[in-house]
C-alpha cells in the first residue's frame, strides 16, 4: 500500500457550518480572555502561577488518565473495543466519561496499516471528557494547518516517523463529532492489567501525534 493522507469529515455538513465558532472570532476571544486574567491578576484575585499549576492539570493528567482507562479497557476487553468502535458515545458513558464536549464520540482504531491522526482545522473542537483541556499546540494555526497538509512532517517534530507503506488519515474534528485515538497496544505487555496498561497510554498517543510508552520507557523515564 503507498501513503496517503486525507482529511475527514463524517459530520455530513459544511466544515465552516459544522463549528460553533469561526477562525476570525478566535483573536478576538483570546484578547479579551488575556485581558481579563491581567485585571484578576492585578487586583489580586488569583495567582498566576496557580492557574498555570490548574491549567497543567486539567491538560495533562486528570483529563487524560479518563482517555487512558478508555484505552486500556479497550485493549484488555474485546467485548468493549467492538461496542467502543461501534458506539463510542456510549461505551465511554458506561465508564463515566460523559458531558460538554463529548456528546458524540467516535473512536479511531490504529492498526499496522492506518494511522490516524486528529486535528480541528477551524478552531480547536476538542473530547473535553476524556482529554481534558486541549495543549496549546493543538489549537495553534501551524498545527491546523499542517496536519492535514503534512502529517508526516508533524508527526517527525513530534518526535516519531511512520513506515512508507503506512496510510496516515487525519480526521477533521467539528463541533457535532470529536474523536479518539485507540493506539496499538504495545508490545511485551501481556499480562498487564489495565491500570498498568492505562499508565502506558499517553494524551498525544489519543490525539494521533504521538505513541504510548513501551514498559522500558515507563520504568526508565527520560
Amino acid at each position: 500500500m503507498s501513503a496517503s493522507s486525507s482529511a475527514r469529515d463524517d459530520a455530513g455538513d459544511p466544515h465552516a457550518a459544522a463549528h460553533d465558532h469561526t477562525g476570525s472570532a478566535l483573536p478576538q476571544v483570546d484578547v479579551r480572555v488575556r485581558a481579563l486574567e491581567s485585571l484578576l491578576v492585578e487586583r489580586g484575585y488569583i495567582d498566576p502561577h496557580a492557574l498555570d499549576v490548574l491549567i497543567e492539570t486539567y491538560e495533562r493528567r486528570i483529563g487524560p488518565r479518563n482517555g487512558a482507562r478508555v484505552v486500556a479497557k479497550a485493549w484488555c476487553d474485546p467485548a468493549y473495543k467492538r461496542w467502543l468502535l461501534d458506539d463510542a458515545t456510549a461505551a465511554i458513558a458506561s465508564l463515566g466519561y460523559e458531558g460538554r464536549q463529548g456528546e458524540h464520540m467516535v473512536v479511531l482504531e490504529n492498526t499496522t496499516r492506518v494511522h490516524n491522526m486528529v486535528v480541528c482545522t477551524l478552531c480547536s473542537c476538542y473530547p473535553w471528557p476524556v482529554l481534558g483541556l486541549p495543549p496549546v499546540w493543538y489549537k495553534s494555526a501551524p498545527y491546523r494547518a499542517r496536519a492535514v497538509i503534512d502529517p508526516r512532517g508533524v508527526l517527525k517534530e513530534f518526535g516519531f516517523e511512520l513506515p512508507a507503506e503506512v496510510e496516515i488519515l487525519v480526521w477533521d474534528s467539528t463541533s457535532e463529532v470529536r474523536y479518539l485515538v485507540l493506539p496499538m497496544r504495545p508490545l511485551e505487555t501481556a499480562g498487564f492489567s489495565e491500570e498498568a496498561l492505562a499508565g502506558l497510554v499517553t494524551r498525544d498517543s489519543m490525539i494521533g501525534t504521538g505513541l504510548p510508552k513501551t514498559p522500558e520507557s515507563a520504568r526508565n523515564p527520560s
